[in-house]
């Protein structure tokens, strides 16, 4: 196949199904071709534009193309690319500064840079292992910590854990899942039952002596499931007890993404000994950060690398995306913009019984789509439907949770309340077409049987 000039739609589809591995999948029947974005928007190879509300799975955090962000790039790339980490270089050194300064309790400041979330937990949990001596990881339910081995190894969801035997020395506690309460209670007379399970957990189903207790404060592909506030603090006290680190997996919920704060860890009031992050941090640009408290980091014995950990060019990017952020007060647009579109889903949900559930924090929030709501059946027909008619209505969201169903809405942190009274628009109408089809389908008679 020989393309002279720009390929056309056809041929990138075409050469997506020839060139690339087939379990690199699409959300929509017929591929959705991207050709330009800007700000909240993006464009199709047709030319059509669309609100996007997933910013490419919880990355653009300051806006497509972020001019400020990509100016520093630029000037980055004509003075130095590349070094690798045998060479000092000041961008990858201000990064770090940088982190120091806002992690949380402000104990965290040692950094290792890579270039993926899942390089970042790999190497939190390597730090953990080496610091306390112990192996064993407990792990939650429904939860995804990146495409390694070891990382699908920690996941909580068998859908994404491919290649058959996992990594040994992981175990998974139950999550906090409200909605689907693996106890048949309720909160908050349930007394947060699952979290006082932890210790039993680690009683019968590990050694006793754990490395690490990894968590994503708001789980990100089981479909933003959202502890209660007790959650965390709960869990923290009986790792601790049984000499384990907590290591907070910061990929989606970082860098103000739940409002207000930097890391969502920060609202339940706990103070991780190692954070990890990624996506957000570098609003498109690969990076990975490990951050940890200096004991920790140390603990790391021997000689370790990262050809692209620490690169000029994307430590020059990730610091001017916290700048941006912190300059432009993005946490607290998150925190009252999240607000104003929260108030907007619950009373989607006070419309449409097909929402079973309403859940997340600030600029990460999601609705789970059910036949019905005495059974909480997941809706994974409607949930399919629901995606093309949103693609059709030129708006961008994003499918997730373990079963399937549930619709994962995070904008850039710098959109306005008009940018979400246009999405709202464009949901409803969406939501409509789906309930229509459904009813229409339902009143159909049955062919009569010979």
């Amino acid at each position: 196949m020989c393309y002279k000039n720009r390929m056309t739609k056809q041929e990138i589809i075409l050469a997506s199904q020839r060139y690339l591995f087939p379990s690199v999948f699409h959300y929509f029947k017929e591929p959705l071709v991207i050709e330009r974005a800007k700000d909240q928007f993006v464009w199709d190879a047709d030319g059509n534009q669309y609100l996007d509300f997933f910013g490419g799975i919880v990355t653009i955090s300051v806006g497509h193309c972020n001019d400020t962000v990509n100016r520093k790039v630029v000037e980055q790339m004509g003075k130095l690319q590349h070094v690798s980490t045998v060479f000092a270089n000041e961008p990858q050194v201000a990064l770090a500064e940088r982190v120091a300064g806002i992690t949380p309790g402000g104990k965290l400041t040692k950094s290792f840079f890579t270039n993926s979330g899942t390089e970042a937990n790999e190497t939190a949990i390597l730090a953990a292992r080496c610091y306390t001596g112990a192996h064993e990881v407990v792990a939650l339910r429904h939860s995804y910590h990146g495409r390694s081995a070891l990382a699908m190894s920690a996941s909580g969801q068998a859908a994404w854990r491919l290649g058959g035997v996992p990594a040994a020395g992981f175990t998974h506690a139950l999550s906090a899942y409200c909605y689907r309460c693996p106890l048949g209670a309720t909160y908050p007379s349930c007394n947060v039952r699952c979290a006082r399970d932890m210790e039993e957990m680690i009683r019968t189903s590990t050694s006793g002596r754990l490395a690490a207790f990894i968590a994503e404060p708001i789980q990100g592909i089981g479909g933003f499931i959202t502890p209660p506030k007790e959650y965390f603090e709960i869990v923290h006290g009986i790792v601790k007890k049984f000499g384990g680190l907590f290591i907070s997996d910061e990929v989606q919920t970082g860098w103000g993404r739940t409002g207000g704060k930097w890391f969502g860890i920060e609202h339940y009031g706990v103070q991780p000994d190692i954070l990890t992050s990624a996506k957000g941090l570098g609003n498109g640009t690969p990076v990975g950060l490990t951050v940890a408290r200096p004991e920790i980091a140390d603990a790391l014995k021997g000689a370790t690398i990262s050809t692209f950990g620490g690169n000029p060019v994307t430590a020059t990017a990730a610091k001017a995306v916290i700048d941006f952020i912190d300059d432009h007060q993005l946490m607290i647009n998150a925190a009252e913009t999240g607000a104003y579109l929260r108030s907007h889903l619950d009373e989607l949900k006070s419309k449409h019984p097909l929402i079973g559930d309403v859940r997340g924090m600030g600029l990460m929030q999601a609705i789970e789509l059910v036949e019905d709501r005495d059974s909480k059946t997941p809706a994974l027909e409607a949930t399919a439907a629901l995606m093309e008619a949103a693609r059709e209505n030129r708006l961008l969201i994003g499918k997730g949770g373990t079963y399937g169903n549930v619709i994962r809405v995070t904008p850039p942190l710098n959109i306005s309340k008009h940018d979400v009274d246009d999405f709202v628009l464009r949901l409803s109408a969406s939501l409509e077409q789906v309930s229509r089809n459904r009813q229409s389908a339902a009143a159909s008679p049955l062919p009569a049987s010979r």
